[in-house]
């Protein structure tokens, strides 16, 4: 967990007055230095905050957290009970997660009325984090020192830390935007998940903007159906949440979170891939021209505004990205004429881990890595790669385990229609069969295409030498799922893995240049199979 490297001093009485329904122990002059949910992450002087977990209630661990220093427990009546002989001061409220949010703004000052970066915030199903490695990349282009929040990273000034959660905790969240006002960030790229709103993570945050990308099926393992999933979405557009809002009305959902924002909301249509085209919106993004090495798009807006540049990244549904993105900034308050002096006529410099991303070099089969785990992705990328590539396609995905498993069928339909050669392998499997899932998916795209070329490998690191065996010069690879993590989930140990080296050491051994990696590399160049459990993580 990253903190301010100089902790707030805030007064336990205080907290306990503003906050606590009661309190037992001595609150004396106590001064809280922060806040966190585990133990493990727990700091001397830092408060203690108690769940009511799947499993076991957080107050079981309150021995634990008192002897690393803990200041106080704040805990629901529950927790209190159980803790009592603990040695710590207990303050307790009605729902510890509910209130965890606050509670963070409170101690470390990042609450609505607090001085704080320029905060932009981007939810739906796929692009959330393109869109927020977009805005860091023309943030910085403008010259702004940037703060990042994305399934793929956390960025602070410059420095890059690796994600554990879509969106980390409130305690969490509260703590790094701490730090990155400390560290004199100016403007912050958050992803927002639906999880993220439903479990209260950006509790006592009011973002300046608010970006919708769109909503497709997936997450139906957290909600009931589609309905429910969309509705969890909404809160994010309304002024307890944020005080603008960008939708994007590509699906068929987004008039409805447009009608539906209580914040004012200025629209955004990219025709090429909307549901409905003609869809009147503020803001209109045009394809120019799809490259490998990136899509041009013209932007157009209101009073005649136009600009022309290109996302770096092949796909109709990346230039919608980074039109989006352009429009939150200005949004934003950044002006018009400041973001055509770094774009019209230019590029985006932003790096997307995992979006799309080609490994390989200017000969032999291009490979993209990309981390779409959702029919819609699917449909979208594999259009895009199509475009560009002159001869065959090969799709190579698996699925997740213990997650949304609703969704595979249709995940297997979209891939094989979209591509020449299918090949289903592995993915995280968790505690699933890895064979089960992998024999729904190879269901899912025989039904759709019975005389399909289809293939079945496991584990990874064959089924993308196989892959690679079966494409040649100006074909293509577009590896699914993946993206920039470097870890298989394994029966709930993270395995050691990249895809993106799997795939440069393939087209390598073939005979195809590889160009130098653009991301760390954690792991030795060797034959060592890279999701081998007894290799330990890097």
């Amino acid at each position: 967990m990253l903190r301010p490297e100089n902790p707030p001093q805030r007064s336990l009485a205080e907290l306990a007055e503003r906050f606590g329904r009661s309190h037992s122990g001595d609150l004396g002059d106590t001064r809280l230095t922060g806040i966190t949910l585990a133990t493990a992450d727990l700091r001397a002087g830092e408060a203690f905050v108690a769940i009511q977990g799947a499993k076991r209630h957080g107050a079981d661990f309150a021995r634990t957290a008192a002897e690393k220093g803990a200041a106080a427990l704040i805990t629901d009546a529950a927790g209190a009970e159980i803790a009592r002989d603990a040695g710590l001061p207990i303050i307790v409220v009605d729902d510890p997660r509910a209130l965890l949010g606050d509670l963070s703004a409170w101690v470390y000052g990042t609450g609505p009325d607090d001085d704080l970066p320029l905060l932009l915030a981007t939810t739906g199903t796929n692009g959330k984090t393109s869109v927020s490695h977009l805005l860091e990349g023309i943030l910085g282009q403008l010259g702004v020192v940037t703060g990042l929040s994305s399934t793929a990273e956390r960025h602070i000034a410059g420095e890059v830390i690796v994600s554990r959660l879509t969106t980390p905790e409130a305690s969490e969240f509260h703590a790094l935007l701490a730090l990155m006002r400390e560290r004199g960030v100016e403007a912050v790229a958050v992803e927002v998940s639906a999880q993220a709103l439903s479990r209260h993570r950006v509790d006592g945050i009011l973002f300046d903007v608010a970006g919708f990308t769109n909503l497709t099926h997936d997450h139906l393992d957290d909600y009931a159906d589609m309905r429910e999933y969309f509705e969890a979405k909404l809160p994010l557009f309304t002024p307890e949440r944020s005080r603008r809002a960008v939708v994007c009305l590509d699906s068929a959902y987004g008039a409805e979170v447009a009608q539906r924002s209580t914040v004012p909301a200025v629209t955004i249509i990219t025709p090429a891939i909307a549901v409905d085209p003609s869809a009147a919106a503020d803001w209109r993004v045009e394809i120019v021209e799809e490259r490998q090495d990136g899509t041009e798009f013209t932007l157009t807006g209101p009073e005649g505004r136009s600009l022309t540049t290109t996302v770096p990244v092949i796909g109709r549904h990346m230039a919608a990205n980074a039109g989006l993105a352009i429009v939150m900034l200005l949004e934003g308050g950044y002006t018009w004429e400041r973001l055509v002096a770094v774009l019209d006529g230019g590029r985006i410099d932003a790096h997307l881990p995992g979006r799309t991303q080609r490994v390989s070099g200017d000969r032999g089969p291009a490979v993209y890595i990309d981390f779409g785990h959702s029919p819609d992705a699917f449909e979208k990328t594999l259009a895009a790669v199509r475009r560009v590539t002159p001869g065959t396609v090969l799709m190579l995905f698996g699925a997740d385990g213990d997650r949304d498993a609703t969704k595979r069928h249709d995940m297997g339909r979209t891939a094989v229609e979209g591509s020449d050669i299918l090949i289903v392998t592995d993915h995280h499997p968790r505690f699933e069969d890895p064979d089960a899932i992998r024999a729904t998916l190879v269901e899912g795209a025989r039904r759709a295409a019975p005389d399909a070329d289809i293939h079945e490998y496991s584990p990874p690191e064959r089924a993308i030498r196989e892959a690679v065996a079966l494409v040649g010069d100006g074909d293509a690879i577009l590896w699914a799922g993946p993206g920039h993590q470097d870890y298989r989930d394994i029966r709930g140990v993270r395995t050691p893995y990249s895809a993106r080296e799997l795939a440069r050491r393939a087209l390598r051994d073939a005979g195809w240049p590889v160009p130098e990696p653009s991301w760390p590399v954690p792991y030795p160049a060797d034959e060592t199979p890279l999701s081998d459990p007894s290799r330990p993580l890097a």
